[in-house]
């Protein structure tokens, strides 16, 4: 058996970096909304539902894909996007020298908060589409390659 063919069934399937991203920066938009208080109260709460369901459409994306242990480096990414727009928002709410501390308590030891229901929420919704794909799916689950190379 070559090299390539054996490479070939451990693939990955597809690439969830673009998407990742995308679902970060509109994280990171929501967070800097609700932080900022920029706008009305009503405004904020739309923008946290906002966040949850754009989370939860993006671990239905990675369960669907079966990129289901990407949640472990999703709240990494967030975190990475969103940490210099939570501090600019808690500057612009509070001033800058109280906004500074304030942000530097919201990038650590908020983000210990924020990235546990990241994890949960994306779970949840890896969790919903791996069931609900292999409840209708007609795939066999199980993929046995012979010492050829050949699926079985």
């Amino acid at each position: 058996m070559s090299f390539a063919s054996s490479q070939r069934h451990q693939r990955a399937r597809g690439n969830v970096t673009a998407s990742m991203l995308v679902w970060a920066l509109l994280l990171a938009g929501v967070l800097f909304y609700v932080e900022s208080a920029l706008g009305p109260p009503t405004g904020r709460s739309v923008a946290g539902w906002l966040g949850l369901g754009v989370t939860v459409l993006f671990g239905l994306d990675l369960g669907w894909r079966r990129r289901g242990a990407a949640i472990f480096v999703a709240p990494l990414v967030s975190w990475f996007v969103a940490w210099p727009l939570l501090w600019i928002a808690a500057i612009v709410r509070n001033g800058v020298l109280r906004g500074f501390v304030h942000g530097l308590f919201l990038i650590t030891v908020g983000w210990l908060v924020i990235g546990t229901i990241e994890f949960v929420v994306l779970g949840l919704g890896v969790w919903t589409a791996r069931f609900v794909r292999r409840r209708f799916s007609h795939e066999p689950t199980t993929v046995i390659v012979g010492p050829d190379g050949v699926e079985r």
